[in-house]
């Protein structure tokens, strides 16, 4: 399954959280539904993924980043409540998209009153 097919599962499966839960819960409610909805879908996730730090090709640190979803080792889905999705979350997904490979990356804000305006796709050399 290619990366766009997954986020479109993905996408699929948070929208079916916000939907029953709404939006105004603690991040980790909506990371525990959707990876719920992911397995129930068959999908290998990693879940709370410890990523290191890399400096100069060394790693200087080896748990420094904490990475909420990894689906099918493929896209990287960074799950948010909040009001207003800062330049610096979109920054950390492309991070964690570098240091474990990928090529996509989501970052799902479920404080919105429809999902569709708090799904953001971050890319890096993915042909669309």
């Amino acid at each position: 399954m290619t990366e766009n097919e997954l986020s479109f599962e993905i996408i699929g499966s948070a929208i079916e959280v916000h939907r029953i839960l709404g939006p105004g819960l603690l991040e980790s409610g909506y990371e525990e539904c959707l990876c719920y909805e992911l397995r129930q879908k068959g999908f290998h996730i990693d879940q709370q993924l410890w990523l290191p730090m890399r400096y100069k090709e060394v790693i200087v640190k080896e748990n420094m980043y904490r990475l909420d979803i990894w689906v099918e080792k493929k896209v990287v889905v960074d799950v948010k409540s909040v009001e207003q999705v800062h330049l610096v979350y979109l920054k950390q997904v492309k991070t964690y998209l570098q240091l474990t490979g990928s090529k996509l990356g989501l970052l799902l804000n479920f404080n919105v009153p429809v999902l569709k305006e708090g799904i953001h796709r971050i890319v890096l050399g993915l042909e669309e």
